[in-house]
């Protein structure tokens, strides 16, 4: 299944580009993160920002929230383009971006795109002024923006009219079905405003962030009803470990099924010194695996039982895993394509065989009590049989083998030739 065969599919008819990197209107959905370093501190930024997109993220934001961090903007712009990057770059404004803005036009210039939350844009009779200013910059610089709604820092004087209203209804609903229309209107209403403007709605991504799966599946559901909006998909505070990703991936895949959703980030609270690209591996995990996209490899593995007490096919499966991950910065440009590569490492008699010959190239290894040889199939059909000690090195000799044959440069030439 493709972006394109996903049911009840709302696209707009023009994607709102990012950079060089198109959203919505067709496109494929795009994986984005965020860094967590001081965005002041430019070689820790250069560096996360980095290691984000070499991972996989197509878009990756920085917070921008003082004179500090928008004058080190335009470094880390430059320090990128040096390394040979040119991932877009997202502003995350709050509270007083409009003077950020303002004050550093070359900041402006630098960022792909805008983050702006209505909810704390300004306040009172400050609110429409200062969301205005940054439209109007986004508007001269030719940016789009996000306009990002959280219930966490939802308006106040929205979701309290709206309450109040509620109240008094002759029916009812519920607080928190209140609390999601008060986070909808937020952002139709800000789209609006920035449409009044003068933004055209090919420049304005939306998204409504909650943290609970069913209240984001709500939310998302009824915007998409009620707008044609490119939209951002992701729960606000995901959490940490597995939580996060199942939540994350219960929440998005429910949306992204019914073709809601157009770019997305899996917002992981990241262990104490962890790796801060687990989350872009996470994303394009979600979206490969739902065959809405294809990022790297796929190896699949057996879950192992009583038939498996040897840990070698477990240790062969990690480590093919891990050597493609490592591998794939340098692959993408080597051999175009490898990305569709599937890879079967099995256990034993029972599945082993079968799945290995619905793989590209896959590995049946013995299991307990079975005969100290191991079948490998290529392209569907036993290609040799593998025993002795370096059964695993063989076996991944043949994969880097295979992928040289079939997606390097001598591929393509004897295509060219055939």
């Amino acid at each position: 299944m493709d972006y394109f065969s996903r049911p009840f599919d709302r696209r707009i008819s023009e994607p709102v580009h990012v950079g060089g990197v198109p959203v919505g209107g067709g496109a494929p959905v795009v994986v984005q993160s965020m860094t967590n370093t001081d965005t002041a501190d430019v070689d820790s930024t250069v560096a996360q920002v980095a290691a984000l997109s070499r991972a996989g993220s197509e878009i990756v934001r920085i917070t921008v929230d003082r004179d500090d961090s928008a004058a080190a903007v335009p470094k880390i712009r430059e320090r990128l383009e040096r390394l040979g990057l040119d991932v877009p770059l997202v502003g995350d404004f709050h509270y007083i971006g409009h003077k950020l803005l303002a004050d550093h036009p070359a900041c402006a210039e630098a960022l792909a795109k805008y983050r702006i939350n209505p909810g704390n844009v300004g306040f009172k009779e400050k609110k429409d002024r200062q969301f205005g200013a940054i439209i109007e910059t986004a508007i001269r610089y030719d940016k789009p923006v996000r306009i990002g709604v959280n219930w966490g820092s939802l308006d106040q004087a929205l979701l309290t009219r709206l309450m109040d209203e509620n109240a008094v209804s002759p029916d009812p609903v519920s607080a928190t079905e209140v609390m999601h229309e008060a986070i909808i209107q937020s952002a139709l209403l800000s789209a609006e405003l920035a449409e009044d403007i003068g933004m055209p709605r090919s420049k304005i991504i939306l998204s409504a962030k909650v943290s609970q799966v069913q209240d984001l599946i709500a939310v998302y559901t009824a915007l998409a009803k009620r707008s044609n909006h490119t939209l951002h998909l992701g729960l606000t505070e995901a959490g940490m470990g597995s939580k996060g990703i199942v939540a994350s991936s219960a929440a998005m895949g429910v949306l992204l099924q019914q073709g809601i959703g157009d770019t997305i980030r899996v917002s992981l609270t990241p262990e104490p010194g962890g790796d801060r690209t687990r989350e872009v591996q996470v994303a394009q995990e979600l979206l490969q695996t739902m065959g809405f996209r294809t990022f790297i490899p796929i190896v699949a593995a057996c879950p192992g039982c009583g038939r498996t007490t040897s840990t070698v096919f477990q240790e062969l499966a990690r480590d093919i895993q891990d050597h493609i991950r490592e591998s794939m910065p340098t692959w993408r440009e080597t051999y175009p394509g490898v990305e569709s590569l599937n890879v079967a490492v099995m256990g034993c008699i029972v599945n082993g065989p079968g799945e290995s010959k619905h793989a590209d190239i896959g590995i049946s290894l013995p299991g307990t009590g079975e005969a100290p040889a191991a079948p490998v199939f290529i392209d569907g059909k036993k290609a040799v049989t593998l025993r002795g000690p370096n059964i695993a090195d063989d076996f991944k000799a043949m994969v880097q083998d295979y992928i040289e044959r079939r997606f390097g440069s001598g591929a393509a030439d004897t295509a060219d030739v055939a």
